[in-house]
């Protein structure tokens, strides 16, 4: 699935590492669609609640379909 931040306060971790920190308006998961590969990280509710959006894989491809380029070239900044 992809995420959407709508609340909260949110890292990303591999291991023990922390790699990623998201905030309202942040999204996560398009690396594992976009490649069509297991996730890389784990995500962590750091506040006290958070709320997401979430879209299946199918609403993902038709909905932001045309904005791959975009996110992939996004994905290059990760750790």
């Amino acid at each position: 699935k992809f995420y959407i931040v709508e609340e909260g306060q949110l890292y990303a971790k591999k291991g023990e590492d922390r790699v990623m920190d998201y905030k309202s308006g942040d999204y996560f998961g398009e690396l594992a669609l976009l490649k069509n590969q297991p996730r890389a990280a784990s995500v962590v509710v750091e506040s006290a609640e958070a709320k997401v959006l979430s879209m299946s894989r199918l609403s993902f491809s038709k909905m932001l379909g045309p904005l791959t380029s975009l996110l992939s070239r996004q994905a290059t900044t990760y750790k």
